[in-house]
């Protein structure tokens, strides 16, 4: 059973992105496909049942050609997030890959943005000890904050859920908290 909070994740995503899309269209510029940053994330488990799960990655960010200025001051920027890390729990380990889009929001002069992305994921194995998560492909959701403290370094945290989306019928996802420290090109 997923996290009842991923459907107001996807749902949150899925508004933000369609409001952004027909209010600023106008509004939007294109921009050249660049590597924005890269990084390392470390992540535990969020729920009691899920205790034992860890997650450690490696990524990339590369800002993609759409963005838009919004209200002045208010920025919205499309990225690709790709990864490759390690999954555990209950004493498995397992290769995960990710990608998929996000979404970054920022004001100038100010070094929180708010980050929100949905994508597939592949894990190299379906079952860890007791704990089956249906299928080996997987889609994460998740929603973040992120500071930039010097003008290559940023440091963020994200909740974030990860689940077969009902490819399979068991559906028991995965919540959790992650950390994540990167390099700004």
């Amino acid at each position: 059973m997923g996290f009842p909070g991923n459907i107001f994740l996807k749902s949150g995503i899925l508004h933000l992105a369609s409001f952004c899309v027909l209010l600023s269209v106008p509004l939007a510029h294109s921009e050249e496909f660049r590597l924005e940053s890269a990084g390392l994330r470390y992540g535990f488990s969020a729920r009691a049942h899920t205790s034992g799960f860890k997650q450690s990655d490696v990524f990339v960010n590369w800002n993609l050609p759409w963005s838009w200025d919004l209200f002045s001051r208010w920025h919205l920027q499309w990225r690709l997030d790709c990864s490759a890390g390690w999954i555990g729990g209950n004493g498995d380990n397992a290769g995960v890959f990710a990608s998929g889009p996000s979404l970054l929001v920022h004001r100038d002069h100010i070094p929180l943005s708010l980050e929100f992305g949905s994508g597939p994921a592949l894990l190299t194995r379906d079952t860890f000890g007791s704990k089956d998560f249906g299928t080996p492909a997987q889609f994460i959701s998740y929603g973040g904050l992120d500071l930039n403290l010097w003008r290559h370094t940023r440091l963020g945290y994200r909740y974030q859920h990860m689940s077969n989306a009902h490819l399979d019928g068991h559906n028991p996802g995965l919540n959790m908290h992650v950390f994540q420290v990167s390099w700004r090109f």
